[in-house]
């Protein structure tokens, strides 16, 4: 508050009359105790702290006080014997960690706050001590070695562990949680009690040459993140004759070649068979009973084990078809009583050998193919065995022969059913025959045949002829049956002979004006006017021909075989253009597209062809020598002298 007041006093009496004056009041300052704050005002605190590390020394709690005057003030605690301190901003620190196993579990400070003058207040601090699980639990139980028989029932109790938790409040005792820690799983405990039991069937053999189990048990004073302690105990497994003669694996597949020899040795059971029994005679064992198909083919020694072969097998002979495969069953027995025994089974398979080469069905193979035959067609087949038994797969292919210059194989076989098959087409004109290799192999042995292929001719060649288009003019009064132009065409068919062409104008000779000489018979022939033009009567309208000029190869043909046979047909274009009324020679060049045919090639074997030829061109030779020879006399001998410059013409 403020520490002096000005008063203005106003005095007035009954008859108007006033005065005015100040009154001052001066305020005194007297000592008061200091004033605890916050829950200390009202309240006794009470402070829980952790015992152990996860309470380190420090602050703890903060005092709040202050004094009425607001001067400086000192706090203290009592008793000094406390392992508490507080500093002069009444901030309350702890020095040491706290064990609430040792120290006590309470602590009750008096905090006292003290003015200048010595004025003073005092409040009571609680400060708790909170148990924490921080101790090991430890097994009270000593003996550490026990003993069983195998084969005790689950639930057979073993051994009793007990443990004590040092955390345990009089009141308040901890709850143990018991466990095991060893991966084998033959013995269990109770998560409470700690009864240690048998969980499942103890088989001493199975346990080798250790029959001692060792046992981590674990005790914990919290199902999950308390403390713990572990201890090892060893159970020791006595054993009993308990167990049957057993073989690994109990079914046996052995693989024999077919000409193994008698005697051989295909299996030592004592190998894979035996008694797991700790201790003679209980794991003495003996074999018997060999029985099953072909069990008459092999022999087994009853204290060895061993199994050989009494014959050797050959599946090619007819008494071995099917056998294949035998099974046999063998009878693995314990000497010592109780006679405990097994069956075991073996599947010996009889591998084939192959012995023999393939073999072809015929020793040579002849195909007939036409020339036209379309590429992907089947020619013929050929077919190879072998003796060998279960068959082999016979594989075909084609190792020589088969190949042209333009292809390097012009033949396929299908490599499982021997079909033959044309990859291009043939010709005969280039090859007559091919000689092929095929091979037979059944993976392991070959054998080879040879293949003749017959190309058979067909008339697959169209006639070529020279020139085989020609441009000219003529006059209109050209006479009839005149060579025109002196033009001629010359043909030729690889696969006809040259008498078999036969010519005609297929379109393009309006009026008939136009015809060949000779039409047929010959591989050359001309062109002749076979009648006048008429353009005066109208019976002629057209100035320029196209014609378009059939050459077959069929003029040998009877006219039965013409329905039958494949004809070939080559083709000529002419374009004529006739000229009125010339008054001067028009000399025209001919024009032609020549067109060259490689699909055939000359065949040596037609030696015969070009001998014929030049004979008969140097007899025709002859022949127009001497007929111009004649035809110069005769003119010499009728036709007067030429007349002079001037006269008129003949």
């Amino acid at each position: 508050m403020p520490k002096s007041f000005d008063l203005q006093i106003f005095v007035e009496d009954t008859s108007g009359r006033t005065d005015l004056n100040t009154l001052a009041v001066q305020v005194q300052d007297k000592n008061e105790p200091p004033v605890f704050q916050g829950n200390m005002a009202i309240q006794t605190v009470e402070i829980y702290i952790l015992e152990g590390s996860r309470t380190p020394p420090g602050f703890i709690y903060q005092v709040e006080a202050a004094d009425p005057e607001d001067a400086q003030l000192q706090y203290s605690l009592a008793p000094a014997s406390v392992p508490f301190s507080v500093f002069e901003s009444g901030a309350i620190f702890s020095e040491r960690e706290f064990d609430y196993e040792k120290d006590p579990h309470s602590y009750f400070l008096n905090i006292t706050v003290t003015d200048p003058e010595g004025l003073r207040s005092t409040k009571t601090v609680n400060i708790n001590i909170i148990n924490t699980n921080d101790e090991r639990p430890y097994f009270i139980t000593k003996q550490r070695i026990y003993k069983i028989p195998e084969e005790q029932s689950p639930g057979t109790v073993v051994a009793n562990i007990t443990a004590k938790d040092p955390d345990d409040e009089e009141e308040f005792p901890s709850r143990l949680f018991y466990s095991i820690q060893s991966s084998e799983e033959y013995f269990s405990i109770n998560p409470s009690s700690g009864v240690v039991q048998v969980a499942r069937r103890i088989n001493r053999e199975a346990l080798t040459l250790h029959p001692n189990i060792s046992v981590i048990v674990r005790v914990e004073d919290s199902p999950s993140g308390g403390q713990a302690s572990e201890m090892e105990i060893t159970i020791v497994i006595e054993d009993i004759n308990d167990n049957l003669p057993e073989c690994k694996p109990s079914t046996f597949r052995e693989e024999i070649n077919e000409n193994t020899t008698a005697g051989t040795l295909l299996l030592d059971l004592r190998n894979f068979c035996k008694d797991s029994d700790v201790d003679p005679p209980n794991n003495l064992i003996n074999f018997t009973g060999l029985s099953g198909l072909g069990s008459n083919k092999f022999a087994l020694d009853s204290m060895s084990g061993r199994l050989v072969m009494t014959e050797s097998i050959d599946l090619e002979n007819p008494t071995n078809l099917g056998a294949e495969v035998f099974s046999l069953t063998v009878r693995v027995q314990d000497i010592a009583w109780p006679n405990y025994s097994n069956i075991i089974y073996i599947y010996i398979r009889i591998r084939p050998v192959n012995e023999y080469f393939p073999v072809f069905g015929s020793l040579l193979y002849e195909f007939n193919v036409s020339e036209i035959t379309k590429a992907g067609s089947s020619i013929g087949k050929v077919n190879a065995k072998d003796k060998d038994w279960p068959p082999s797969v016979i594989t075909y292919s084609i190792v020589a022969g088969g190949g042209t210059k333009d292809y390097t194989n012009i033949f396929w076989i299908n490599p499982t059913e021997g079909d033959v098959k044309i990859l291009a087409r043939l010709d005969y004109e280039t090859t007559q025959r091919f000689l092929l290799t095929v091979q037979a192999s059944d993976q392991e042995k070959t054998a080879t045949v040879s293949v003749t292929v017959n190309v058979l001719e067909v008339n697959d060649e169209e006639p070529v002829c020279s020139p085989n288009f020609y441009s000219f003019q003529i006059p209109v009064s050209l006479a009839v049956g005149t060579n025109i132009n002196g033009f001629r065409i010359v043909c030729q068919d690889r696969d006809s002979d040259p008498r078999s062409f036969r010519y005609f104008i297929n379109e393009g000779n309006v009026n008939n004006h136009f015809t060949f000489s000779p039409s047929a018979g010959s591989n050359t022939s001309r062109l002749i006017l076979a009648s006048r033009f008429d353009y005066d009567s109208g019976f002629d309208t057209h100035w320029i021909y196209r014609l378009r000029v059939y050459i077959t190869d069929d003029n040998l043909l009877s006219a039965r075989d013409k329905t039958t046979d494949l004809i070939k047909t080559g083709t000529v274009t002419l374009s004529i253009r006739v000229i009125p009324n010339p008054t001067t020679v028009i000399t025209t060049t001919p024009g032609f597209t020549l067109v060259t045919r490689r699909e055939n090639l000359y065949s040596e074997s037609a030696w015969y062809v070009p001998f014929v030829v030049t004979l008969g061109s140097l007899l025709l030779l002859g022949l127009l020598g001497y007929a111009v020879l004649l035809l110069a006399r005769s003119l010499r001998a009728r036709c007067p002298p030429a007349r002079k410059a001037g006269d008129a013409p003949l």
